[in-house]
């Protein structure tokens, strides 16, 4: 036996490295792959970068072939070729100008990374990719054997590519995972807001200010408060003046106190009024404190109090001030001064024993409250003052006393509070004495406080960083808000406040506040501001010798900001998450004032913001707003591209800065941005682009400001040439979008794009490559709609634009289509009564096609509403060719809408549905009721006479299958459609549609008529539990091996449950039918995440990586979770690395001996509770999917044989399931399901009955062919391109692109006849081979014109191809059967087989004539095929034409005992496992799966799995 090539090149292949990057809508996932050959399979080995190899052009199979230059390095950007073409057709170019995350690029052909941060994880692929080389791999890179020679040759010449490590590099270097984009994981609906992604209002609604102060200073120069004695020395200083050094009288120094005082406020806030009261007496202070309040109304009003020349704070809380004289000490009830100044208020209490006014307080605020209370009740329209919102700020607690060191001025606490730098150096000097020279009334830092680049002004700027940052760490959000965020003259007071807390606690002093703060003197970043005095001080001397001059000094700048950058950057890179928010945010802020330092933290800050919602709320709520928008009156060309991203962000979470945009015309920055004649220096200027797209759209969203200030014909023209950029898909949706929004309801933008043909330029988008892109361009189109004055000019153009998208009702994309149902919506709309109309003629013509029914070219009728491939018999059709609607695209519109009624996904379903029964509803209400009531009464007659006919005819003992029962209806079709006297919609017109598009015209049951021969045909063979019919000739090998195969009654078949889409919401059908529906795309596009890389240039060139599938709202910088080392989903994947690598290596050595031992040995037995008829294993997982004669799926665990779930995949009545495969089986696979009425449909979490979802579905074949050698739909995966190969009933072979969602070849099939099975080369996924109903075996290339992609045709056969198969590893082998018997294996070289075979011939006691080959299988790796047979027997043989055994299900044995020995029930399903050498097998009549494995190997299926058990030897056991 040859070697064995897997597609992967060889067996134990390549170690895989994986490297997932964001997925996109223009790709699958894509999984980087890397040849590492000393390491073994087993390890997780090292994580180098792939080094791109150009392939050898010269190797034929390579020959017109593309190819992929990848890198495992960050996020690349996805190009896409003008011509559509995407990573399934192996020409996506990863480019950035030349750039690749710093990577040189030379052609976009080879790079290698150099940044270790690119490393992913390594794990293994499928047969769809290389692996390394096992010790038993040979130079060839083909897998020996000790027991074969040198001299092999491989099929179809491809030994000496395969041998090519250039070749195998280039294939293995790039591997994507399809339908798993976001657009498939959310079913395009925008996902679930959650708590931490709610918007959180920052605005401060209730912002107040300080208007009004008083400056209360009680001191009496010259006489001490008899309670109060001061030690000598003692502290002097008030206010920074020693009253006791001057002259002049006490009235002096007061003012001079006085006025110093209200300088040291002014700093803090220089718009408060200020007024001084020195050594005020009892009137005074009553007289002004009302007229404060009077002045100030609702503001915020500061008292500050210094009683240092009174006596002490009562116990009660009385303030003590003076008579007229001065002789007396009289004392002021805190509840009057609480009366005098209301709120809101600020109190600052400087003395002793101010905790005892500070205790007393809310006391007597509730006091107030309880009598303004029952005023209100005597007077309710009394006007009552507020005593809410009051702050105190008290230096010591109730019996402590203001520190006396005379090193220290008297009024420690008002220093702090006002002059905190001062106070703070002389505290730091005071705890660290300066050397010898400098005196302490000789210090003094140089410079002013608003120069942030003088020594001193850097001081108060770390000062106010420091302090803001304290608070933010220490203090609840709320409080935060409230005391830093609200007023500008608290917040500087509070900040002064947490330095007084660590001062006077050094002086046995505990400052006091309403509201109480918790402690924050202890907190570590003291220790930085420590740290900048020092080193200001450390200079001091050659500052003190610059100043005067004596010697030029530059002052060193202090690193604090660039340390706490790197701190900020350091938790940005260790795992932010939302329960560990950052602490050096406030500082960042503070960093954003600095031009030095400004586009560091942009960028950061950037990053920060990139972590979600929670982070965009925590900014907000800071106060990083007014910073960003006052940027935006920036000109400096480094900061457009972070600027862009940061409000990119904003708005994704708060739209309410729409105003803010507009005040100060900040939305002329991105509109310049946006324009193409506008350069901005990055790398990748269409990803800004698209994000100032994203900018303008949500700035004119629900905003008519917004629209009419960004109306231009330059911003559409714009918009309309990005729509130009095929290498950005991102920048053409969101130019799409930009135009929508700038339609929606503003006539005046609509006129405008007239004028500039934005309507046709839109429409050249319907076969755009990327689904997103499509969709926005409906979604444009649909705002497009509703021009007020319906004008000849805009019918016209409406009515072009309806015509362009019709062709979209085959898009593969649900999102797509469902988008496309919003437009369609919209259009009829507004063209309301023409519909109505165009409804009840198509009423007309359905009951004209009960009446006379149109004949098909095989004589059978057909009562589908429009039937473009059959002709009618001449007959009077008077008043159908009168119809108004005929030939309009109105009528082409509704019948399409029509189709999308019975769409196979779920929700474009549902909004079709809604459009069809909102106007037949309105039509049954409109003048054509009557008339429209009656064609409806004559349809539901006419029906039920049809349907009452047929049964008559029918003499089977089971009835035929029943749409009363079908799983269609008991899901979809008990609901009422039309909304007419309970006419269901299975009674009208969307009966006839699923009969259409089921493309069962002449092969469903129900719709042929009794004199149908293929009618007759299934009547008198009805019954086939007993020996099948002997026909005169072999003429039933034309026909399909099943043709004449029962099918379960309905009223035996038990029905699934039905699987839903992702967020999908079922219909009410009690509510009222409302439309145009509303789409959601723009809400899911507004989620969708635009860039990736920040990274500053040293040439200030700033390059940004932009995948097209992530959340503006989600994380986009950092790596995916399966991306992260340690993550959950990265083990899970290493872990399923291993265990594939396992159940390879376990495997490959078992296919020699498979070739030559008897496959006898029962290893399972599954009652699948249905008929089995299509079968697949999953390469890796335990994992048996079995498909059902009518639309039931089972997944079972064929080790434990324990069945994981079942559902239906709700195929309309009489279609069956005619192909399953899995695809994406290295990672989490999806199941893909194909069905004869030419519907794919892919499903996730199969094997779980509660989470089963569709992915995706669409009609892959729309124009089934009738025939009466029906062969439905069959279809091949191929997983290395992203395609499916699709044909059945049709004379074409679709090449539908999982990439872009859309069909990208039409491949003439070359016959007239079906095609019934389908293979392909699953290595490099060009060539493919299709078997046909008359016998002929052709094979095709991909890479050809399409009118030249047949480049053989075989004609040996000359019966039905029950199947051609090309195996993925061993040596490739081609082989066909065909109903007769007649098995050959080709080579594509060759005209002629390389082996033929009679799988018929010689069977004891049969007559071959009579018997058929009813399966073929071929195992993957192993020599070995299978041959299901009629005659209830599966025979073996190995590719020499040996047979190795002849089985049959084990229930054989107990039908015999039940029916007799003559009781045979064909083969119906067989199924190789891809690696293990393991068959399932199901027979007609039997609900069992029998699963059998080779003999004479230890075990026979050797686990690749934990916990799995080795079978040992014959008999039938089972495993458990």
């Amino acid at each position: 036996m040859a070697p064995d090539m897997q597609h992967r090149a060889v067996a134990n292949g390549y170690n895989a490295q994986v490297n997932l990057p964001r997925r996109t809508p223009n790709i699958g996932r894509r999984l980087t792959f890397n040849l590492d050959d000393n390491t073994p399979s087993h390890q997780s080995s090292s994580l180098t970068t792939p080094q791109p190899l150009r392939p050898n052009e010269n190797t034929p199979a390579f020959q017109q072939q593309p190819f992929i230059n990848s890198f495992s390095v960050g996020r690349p950007k996805t190009a896409i070729t003008p011509n559509g073409r995407t990573p399934s057709d192996l020409s996506i170019v990863h480019v950035n100008n030349g750039v690749t995350n710093g990577i040189k690029q030379d052609d976009g052909l080879n790079g290698q990374s150099k940044d270790p941060a690119s490393k992913a994880l390594v794990r293994t692929k499928s047969d769809f990719g290389p692996r390394s080389q096992s010790p038993a791999v040979g130079k060839s890179g083909v897998e020996k054997t000790g027991s074969e020679d040198d001299g092999w040759n491989m099929r179809h010449g491809w030994e000496d590519e395969y041998a090519s490590g250039e070749y195998l590099q280039l294939l293995h270097s790039s591997f994507y995972m399809y339908f798993t984009d976001k657009r498939h994981e959310t079913g395009g609906n925008p996902k679930t807001i959650t708590e931490s992604d709610q918007f959180q209002e920052w605005r401060m609604k209730d912002r107040l200010k300080t208007v009004s102060a008083a400056l209360v200073i009680c001191l009496n120069i010259g006489v001490d408060p008899p309670d109060v004695v001061k030690p000598n020395p003692c502290a002097k200083l008030e206010c920074w003046v020693d009253p006791t050094a001057t002259t002049s009288g006490a009235t002096k120094v007061m003012e001079q106190i006085g006025k110093k005082l209200q300088e040291q406020y002014e700093t803090l806030s220089i718009r408060t009024r200020y007024k001084q009261y020195l050594d005020p007496s009892v009137d005074e202070m009553k007289k002004f404190c009302v007229s404060l309040r009077r002045n100030a109304k609702d503001e915020r009003i500061l008292f500050h109090y210094n009683g240092h020349g009174v006596p002490l704070p009562t116990q009660s809380g009385e303030l003590w001030v003076f008579n007229k004289n001065y002789t007396q000490y009289i004392p002021i009830s805190l509840h009057d001064v609480v009366g005098w100044l209301a709120g809101p208020s600020l109190y600052v209490l400087d003395c002793s024993h101010a905790g005892n006014i500070l205790h007393n307080f809310p006391a007597n605020v509730d006091r107030h409250e309880r009598e303004n209370q029952e005023v209100r009740k005597r007077e309710p329209t009394a006007q009552l003052q507020s005593f809410s919102d009051c702050i105190l700020l008290a230096a010591c607690g109730r019996t402590e006393t203001l520190p006396t060191n005379p090193e220290l001025p008297s009024d420690l606490f008002t220093c702090c509070l006002t002059t905190p730098i001062d106070i703070a150096l002389r505290y730091y000097l005071l705890e660290n004495p300066l050397p010898a020279g400098i005196t302490m009334e000789e210090f003094h830092v140089p410079g002013r406080l608003q120069d942030r680049r003088s020594p001193l002004g850097e001081l108060n700027w770390i000062f106010t960083a420091i302090t803001d940052t304290i608070a933010w760490n220490t203090l609840p959000r709320g409080l935060f808000k409230k005391l830093f965020r609200q007023d500008l003259m608290v917040a500087a007071l509070f900040r002064n406040f947490l330095l007084s807390e660590r001062i006077m606690r050094a002086h046995h002093c505990h400052p006091m506040s309403i509201p109480e703060l918790p402690e924050t003197h202890h907190h570590p970043l003291w220790q930085s501001w420590d740290l900048a005095i020092e080193m200001v001080i450390s200079q001091l001397p050659n500052l003190l010798e610059g100043e005067a001059q004596r010697r030029p000094y530059e002052y060193m700048h202090s690193a604090f900001f660039s340390e706490q950058l790197t701190a900020f950057e350091v938790y940005l890179t260790q795992g932010a998450t939302e329960h560990n928010i950052p602490s050096q945010l406030p500082i960042v802020l503070q960093v954003l004032l600095s031009q030095a330092h400004r586009l560091r933290a942009l960028i950061l800050l950037s990053k920060f913001l990139d972590l979600g919602p929670w982070a965009v709320n925590l900014a907000l709520s800071i106060g990083i707003f007014p910073y960003v928008l006052k940027l935006l009156q920036s000109a400096a060309q480094e900061l457009k591209p972070v600027m862009v991203f940061i409000w990119a962000r904003i708005l994704a979470v708060d739209q309410t800065c729409q105003n803010d945009l507009l005040k100060d015309s900040g939305y002329q920055y991105f509109i310049s941005i946006l324009s193409p004649m506008n350069v901005i220096p990055v790398g990748n200027a269409s990803e800004h682009r698209a994000m100032c797209a994203f900018i303008i759209a949500m700035f004119c969203k629900d905003y008519h400001q917004g629209q009419v200030v960004c109306l231009s014909p330059e911003l559409i023209e714009a918009c309309l040439k990005h729509l130009l950029d095929l290498d950005n898909p991102l920048l053409r949706q969101w130019s799409c979008l930009c135009i929508s929004m700038l339609w929606v309801n503003h006539p005046e933008a609509k006129w405008v794009g007239i004028r500039c043909l934005a309507h046709q330029r839109l429409c050249e988008l319907v076969l755009d490559p990327v689904p997103e892109v499509r969709a926005a361009m409906l979604h444009a189109l649909t705002n497009f709609l509703g021009i007020p004055d319906v004008t000849d000019q805009v019918a016209q153009i409406e009515e072009s634009i309806a015509s362009s998208v019709l062709i979209m009702t085959t898009d593969g994309s649900p999102m797509v289509r469902k988008e496309l149902s919003v437009f369609f919506s919209a259009f009829i709309k507004r063209y309301e009564n023409k519909f109505l109309v165009v409804a009840y003629e198509q009423f007309l013509e359905e009951r004209d096609n009960y009446l006379h029914p149109p004949v098909d070219a095989m004589g059978a009728t057909d009562h589908s509403i429009f039937s473009p491939s059959r002709s009618s018999p001449p007959r009077e059709r008077s008043s159908l060719n009168d119809l108004v609607s005929r030939n309009t695209v109105f009528a082409s519109l509704w019948k399409q809408l029509l189709i999308l009624s019975v769409d196979p996904f779920p929700e474009v379903k549902r909004d079709a549905g809604i459009v069809v029964d909102y106007i037949h509803e309105a039509l049954l209400q409109s003048p054509l009721s009557d008339l429209a009531q009656s064609a409806i009464d004559d349809i539901v007659r006419l029906s039920r006479k049809q349907n009452s006919s047929k049964g008559n005819i029918t003499e089977a003992p089971e009835p035929p299958p029943s749409t009363n029962a079908s799983p269609s209806k008991q899901h979809t079709e008990s609901r009422p459609g039309y909304l007419s006297l309970g006419l269901k919609r299975t009674a009208s017109v969307a009966a006839s549609l699923r009969n259409l598009v089921s493309g069962n015209h002449a092969s469903d049951r129900d719709s042929e008529p009794a004199s149908s021969p293929r009618r007759l045909s299934q009547d008198i063979t009805s019954n086939r539990f007993s020996t099948p019919p002997r026909p005169r000739a072999p003429a039933e090998w034309t026909r399909p091996p099943e043709a004449l195969d029962h099918t379960t009654p309905s009223s035996s078949y038990r029905h699934a449950d039905v699987p839903k889409s992702r967020n999908f919401k079922d219909r009410d059908m009690k509510e009222t039918l409302i439309i145009p529906l509303e789409s959601r795309f723009f809400e899911w596009s507004a989620e969708v995440n635009i860039i990736v890389h920040l990274k500053p240039n040293p040439k200030r060139i700033y390059t940004y990586f932009a995948p097209f599938d992530k959340y503006f709202r989600e994380p986009q910088m950092k790596p995916n979770e399966p991306d992260e080392p340690g993550s959950a989903d990265y083990n899970q994947r290493l872990w399923r690395r291993v265990r594939n690598e396992r159940i390879i290596a376990d495997n490959q050595p078992l296919k020699v001996a498979a070739g030559s031992n008897r496959w006898d040995n029962a290893t399972g037995f599954m009652n699948n509770g249905s008929q089995p008829v299509k079968m697949c294993f999953h390469q890796f997982e335990d994992h048996l999917v079995t498909a059902d004669d009518r639309d039931g799926v089972c997944v079972w665990d064929w080790q434990r044989q324990i069945r994981l779930s079942r559902f239906s995949a709700a195929n309309p009545p009489t279609s069956r399931i005619t192909g399953a495969r899995f695809i994406n089986e290295d990672d989490q696979a999806l199941l893909m399901l194909g069905s004869s009425d030419g519907v794919i449909k892919l499903f996730r979490n199969y094997d779980s009955p509660s989470k089963v979802e569709i992915v995706s579905a669409w009609r892959a074949l729309t124009d089934m062919v009738p025939s009466n050698k029906n062969a439905g739909l069959v279809f091949e995966w191929l997983q290395g391109q992203g395609k499916a190969l699709v044909a059945g009933d049709v004379k074409v072979i679709k090449v539908w692109n999982a990439a872009t969602e859309v069909c990208t070849l039409d491949i003439p099939a070359r016959s007239g006849s079906c095609i019934t099975s389908l293979t392909s080369d699953q290595l490099a996924c060009n060539i493919f081979v299709a078997g046909f109903g008359d016998g002929a075996i052709r094979v095709f290339d991909q890479r050809m014109r399409p009118h030249q992609c047949m480049i053989r045709a075989w004609r040996e056969h000359k019966q039905w191809i029950t199947n051609v198969h090309m195996q993925r590893g061993g040596v490739r082998e081609l082989v066909s059967g065909s109903r007769n018997g007649e098995v050959r294996l080709w080579d594509l070289r060759l005209a002629q087989p390389v082996r033929t075979f009679d799988v018929l011939k010689g069977r004891d006691g049969t007559d071959s004539q009579h018997t058929t080959l009813r399966t073929l299988s071929l195992h993957e790796h192993a020599p070995v095929f299978s041959a299901g047979l009629s005659t209830n027997t599966v025979s073996l043989y190995n590719t020499s034409g040996t047979l190795l055994s002849s089985t049959f299900p084990y229930s054989r044995s107990l039908l015999a005992h039940h029916y007799g020995r003559s009781h045979q029930q064909p083969i119906l399903s067989t199924a190789f496992h891809p690696h293990r050498m393991m068959l399932a097998v199901g027979a007609l009549g039997d609900l069992h799966v029998n699963l059998f494995s080779c003999n004479g190997l230890k075990g026979g299926v050797l686990d690749g799995t934990d916990g799995a058990r080795a079978l040992e030897g014959g008999g039938w056991d089972t495993v458990g």
